[in-house]
């Protein structure tokens, strides 16, 4: 017979505790606990695998060949190839974002090719889900949609359909009789994410998890829950843009890297295969505190546009203000800009924006933000037309040696630009030369070569 037992969970992180606290030890929220009973099972749980018998690794059969074609290429290459037989994959994203849309299109296309696909649905009935499968066109006959918030009823449906692939939307609203509290709970959460990651390991099924997110954009419910899961994928953009960007924040089954993007359509999601047109504007000449900067995503290369507006301000502290660049780094080229070339940026509030709401991270976009920042300023355009900057800046004012310089001046010819500000040390190992090539070791030296005296 299960037995109670009475704790007080934070709705915070998930922390545990015999008593009530005002402050969670833990995440330091306040009055985050809340009293939950959780039903305890005697007997003992079943593993999440039929293995009882230690085995030779070079006897198991890698499950990696065996991924199901979302038919969504962009997903694909998020997943890293495709989705994993017995996967459990979590996706998160602002309301309204496109989780539940995407969703749809892929479980549309598996059920195409693969075999029956289960729908479940807390926050929807089943009349509300046909609507917009009408819209996408999403009619599979072996597409099963069921509007349930019962984990145990959910099995039971699986059990009866044995599906290849089902969709759970979403975690929030599926609840355990197990756990004595509501749904959406972080004991609810995480004894739901059990009870699914079980199923889909012991029934090799692909499960795909679509989780809420807080306030301030980060995944709600406890940590554990990134934890169990095999793949962790945010669904950004904003809600009035039509641009997508679908991220890996983790994969157990391909790199992180990988970025995915799509443009929102009456018709569905559409994928864009090439990016770097959506984010460059179709006048592709510099302009004061404009540089297009060439990024990788992954093995991917793309262009984006970085705009810099650089204001006289009497405040005390100047705003430092970045979207789409992070503000430490920001703050770094900002420093190295008033230390070697004289700037007083102390007097000024600095705004940097990515164009297109792509979030940069790693260096290669350094010398481009640079001279957009520069370029504003001084109130001044650069000297050449169509020009692409690559390059990293060291705190002495260098310009450092990046990846893939290659591919990005390929795409940047492709994109139809013409002239290409790299690192001399870049050029040298690459031998690249010739006319359009500007190889620059410093930012003074760059700044003297783009701009009038």
């Amino acid at each position: 017979m299960a037995k109670t037992r009475t704790n007080f969970v934070c709705q915070g992180c998930g922390a545990t505790s015999p008593k009530w606290l005002g402050k969670c030890p833990e995440c330091g929220e306040w009055n985050s606990f809340v009293e939950e009973e959780q039903k305890i099972e005697s007997k003992r749980k079943e593993g999440i695998g039929n293995f009882s018998v230690p085995k030779k690794i070079e006897d198991i059969v890698s499950g990696d060949k065996e991924r199901l074609d979302t038919g969504i290429d962009e997903l694909n290459r998020v997943l890293g190839g495709g989705l994993v037989r017995g996967s459990l994959t979590l996706i998160s994203g602002d309301p309204g974002i496109g989780k539940s849309t995407l969703l749809l299109q892929c479980a549309h296309n598996i059920s195409k090719s693969y075999g029956k696909v289960l729908y479940v649905s807390g926050e929807e009935s089943e009349e509300q889900i046909k609507i917009r499968g009408d819209r996408l066109k999403a009619k599979a006959s072996n597409l099963y949609v069921v509007s349930e918030t019962s984990l145990d009823l959910i099995e039971k449906h699986i059990e009866d359909l044995n599906p290849v692939f089902v969709i759970i939307d979403s975690i929030q609203t599926i609840y355990s009789d197990k756990v004595v509290s509501a749904p959406g709970s972080v004991s609810q959460v995480r004894e739901c994410a059990n009870g699914l990651m079980r199923i889909g390991k012991t029934m090799g099924i692909s499960l795909f998890i679509v989780a809420h997110v807080t306030k301030q954009g980060e995944l709600a419910g406890p940590r554990v829950l990134e934890h169990m899961v095999d793949a962790v994928l945010s669904f950004e953009g904003e809600r009035t843009e039509e641009l997508r960007i679908l991220r890996t924040m983790k994969n157990r089954f391909g790199t992180t890297s990988e970025i995915g993007v799509f443009e929102m359509r009456a018709e569905g999601l559409m994928e864009v295969y090439d990016p770097s047109r959506i984010f460059l504007e179709d006048d592709m000449e510099s302009k004061e505190g404009s540089v297009v900067i060439g990024i990788m995503e992954g093995t991917r290369p793309i262009l984006v546009q970085v705009q810099s507006l650089v204001a006289e301000t009497k405040a005390v502290m100047p705003r430092r203000t970045s979207i789409g660049i992070e503000t430490p780094r920001l703050n770094l080229i900002l420093a190295v800009l008033e230390k070697k070339l004289r700037i007083p940026f102390y007097s000024s509030d600095v705004y940097v924006n990515v164009v297109g709401g792509l979030s940069i991270e790693g260096t290669t976009q350094d010398l481009g933000v640079a001279l957009s920042l520069v370029s504003s300023a001084r109130g001044q355009e650069m000297k050449y037309r169509n020009i692409l900057a690559i390059g990293e800046i060291g705190l002495t004012g260098e310009i450092r040696p990046v990846s893939n310089v290659e591919r990005l001046i390929g795409e940047g010819r492709k994109m139809g630009f013409e002239t290409f500000v790299i690192p001399k040390r870049s050029a040298e190992k690459l031998k690249l030369k010739g006319e359009g090539i500007i190889p620059v070791g410093s930012l003074r030296e760059a700044v003297n070569r783009l701009f009038q005296v």
